[in-house]
């Protein structure tokens, strides 16, 4: 279903990880705002009569099933973030993509309604929702190649008063375990491209979510051990729901 270029998070052969069944489910759901998962980094959020693809992957048979975007946000230049094939098959004539500058830089040519820059610690206003940029970058020595800090985005987005964050990828920086009042956290955790299980759930226990989603899980050597993960944090503070959703439906 998704091809991914061969950049900084590459595809790689994917293990079986120990999630009980009764702990994956296909959205995350508010009120009024529903998020569906995709594949790996890429989700749909459908709140206001917005549509919003996030790091949309996949092509366009990837959204079938749901409404053209009203906005297109993306975090990063990869190719699992940034697939220049999804955009060129997506009906963007009105979507407004909301990117970093080096993403707007390499997506001119991109038929859009507009292009809307914005970069690490900016926010920007929209009818119905408030997004802040967060920087995501590597911490490790030898991973600094992979996610330099300013380039990429994570993101906050506000929604009918719920702040909702994507981590984008990244290590446990300290703007990550600054984050207040968040009640939805989406956390990467893949090597080597963003970090192990262990430096996530410290993260996710310094800045306290209401829920925490692990996604982007893939690595070189397979699927992340969520399930080590959800039992780190729950160890140290039971209060902080950690939800499965499905991101790899066609693993094996």
């Amino acid at each position: 279903m998704l091809s991914f270029a061969v950049f900084s998070c590459k595809k790689a052969p994917l293990k079986t990880v120990a999630v009980a069944a009764s702990e994956i489910s296909q959205e995350a759901n508010s009120s009024t705002l529903k998020i569906t998962p995709i594949s790996h980094a890429t989700a749909v959020l459908s709140f206001n009569k917005e549509v919003v693809y996030l790091d949309p992957t996949g092509g366009a048979k990837a959204f079938s099933n749901f409404e053209k975007p009203t906005y297109v946000v993306i975090t990063d230049i990869h190719g699992d973030h940034m697939d220049l094939k999804t955009l060129e098959a997506l009906d963007l004539k009105e979507t407004k993509i909301i990117a970093p500058q080096a993403v707007a830089d390499k997506i001119k040519a991109i038929k859009a309604l507009e292009i809307i820059v914005i970069n690490n610690d900016e926010e920007k206003f929209f009818a119905t929702f408030k997004l802040t940029a967060i920087p995501m970058y590597n911490l490790r020595e030898e991973a600094l190649k992979f996610h330099s800090k300013g380039r990429g985005n994570g993101y906050v987005f506000t929604i009918n008063e719920e702040r909702i964050y994507f981590s984008g990828d990244t290590e446990d920086i300290p703007e990550m375990r600054a984050l207040k009042n968040i009640d939805k956290a989406f956390v990467c955790m893949n090597l080597p491209y963003t970090m192990v299980v262990e430096s996530a759930a410290d993260a996710v226990l310094a800045f306290k979510p209401k829920q925490v989603f692990p996604y982007h899980y893939r690595g070189t050597n397979g699927l992340s051990d969520v399930a080590k993960f959800k039992e780190i944090v729950n160890k140290k503070n039971p209060t902080i729901e950690v939800v499965q959703l499905n991101w790899y439906p066609n693993r094996k």
